[in-house]
């Protein structure tokens, strides 16, 4: 599931200079839609390039006029405000027959917006979902209970928006019933709170790799290789570094020289990661030899509880240096190995902590990756394959 983060920024937040503020911090921390009314879609396309979804006048019909000029078209209109879906017009018995549902039904809009009062606009909102592409839904006194009815009864029939005021309530809202919301619709015009709702998206998008300890056979003089350091355009904390070992069924976390040194300074963007014909885990659950990376590449950063993030390789450095061969055995007792660089600055996790691979020594408890199977050009297959 893709999760998303909608803004909300029509006129209920106030005038336009405060909405444009809002937008503004929206579109810096990296919202993916905003929600406004149908007369500010062109002033949002001239902010920045995000999803407009538009609240369509009440009458239905399609603003054809901004200032003088042919209006913007959202990517979506939503229809519900000032009308049944927030409780303006009285909500009847029959939901059908809705002026709101009548919209989207005849195709005019793609979404309906419903403000949960009472157990009545909970199935409103069901009836919303069964035709609109987008159901947003905003809880009022109550709010976990209607989420986790509808994220039970709606199941795949649309894309559930839920509305929030915080980072804490949008990590909520996506763990509600283990599936939880597919968006929320934030209302905040705080920019830090905006970048927390903003960064739990992507924490809920992002993989978590169960780590696991293997126990170092022999650690050996290699011999020189030609060695890939991978610097990214992002940094790197002390706990993370990436996976990297010359058998895809288990990969070695390699730390970020985040460490400073007598001689050599930090480089808390760079993993160096063994020799070219290593492996290295990418977002999409991949792997790539370290000698196919290049500019614009994506890489898997890991840190040593297993959350995983993305990082772009700004470049991936290629020298020959000389080697230690590090082998270790997993508890399943399989064997795996990776080329490693003879240098104090080469840091793996070990039981202890953070440790040099110079002064590895065998019976030390390695942090690892492992997963059955083999490879092929980088995918996962079920074919017995031998690595040795």
């Amino acid at each position: 599931m893709t999760r998303s983060v909608w803004l909300k920024a029509d006129d209920s937040v106030g005038d336009w200079e405060t909405r444009k503020r809002r937008i503004t911090a929206g579109l810096e921390a990296g919202v993916d839609w905003v929600l406004v009314d149908d007369e500010d879609v062109e002033r949002v396309r001239e902010l920045g390039a995000v999803n407009v979804a538009a609240f369509r006048s009440d009458d239905g019909d399609v603003i054809e006029e901004v200032d003088g000029d042919d209006a913007a078209e959202p990517d979506t209109y939503v229809v519900g405000k000032d009308g049944e879906g927030d409780g303006t017009v009285d909500l009847p018995e029959d939901f059908s027959g809705s002026a709101d549902l009548s919209t989207i039904r005849r195709g005019n809009a793609d979404a309906g917006y419903v403000r949960i009062f009472d157990q009545r606009y909970e199935g409103f909102a069901e009836a919303t979902a069964e035709d609109a592409d987008y159901t947003i839904v905003v809880g009022e006194d109550w709010t976990i209970i209607p989420l986790e009815n509808l994220i039970a009864r709606i199941g795949d029939e649309t894309t559930l928006v839920a509305g929030v005021e915080s980072a804490e309530e949008a990590e909520t809202a996506f763990e509600t019933l283990d599936i939880g919301a597919d968006a929320v619709l934030l209302d905040s015009d705080d920019p830090d709170e905006i970048r927390r709702t903003v960064n739990v998206r992507d924490a809920a998008e992002r993989e978590r790799l169960d780590l696991a300890w293997a126990t170092v056979t022999a650690v050996e003089e290699a011999g020189s290789a030609d060695r890939v350091c991978v610097d990214t355009g992002s940094l790197m904390a002390d706990d993370e570094g990436m996976l990297v070992g010359s058998m895809s069924r288990g990969l070695f976390f390699v730390h970020a020289e985040t460490a400073e040194s007598p001689y050599v300074a930090a480089r808390p963007f760079r993993v160096n990661a063994g020799a070219v014909h290593a492996y290295v885990r990418t977002p999409d659950g991949g792997t790539k030899y370290l000698a196919e990376l290049s500019s614009g590449d994506e890489v898997q950063v890991v840190d040593r509880e297993g959350h995983t993030r993305s990082a772009v390789v700004g470049r991936a450095k290629i020298e020959k240096r000389p080697m230690f061969r590090v082998e270790a055995e997993t508890e399943s007792g399989d064997r795996i190995e990776t080329l490693l660089q003879n240098a104090e600055t080469i840091k793996v996790a070990t039981s202890e902590g953070r440790t040099a691979v110079t002064d590895l020594e065998e019976g030390d408890d390695l942090l690892v990756y492992t997963e059955e199977g083999g490879r092929h050009f980088g995918e996962a297959i079920e074919e017995r394959i031998i690595e040795q």
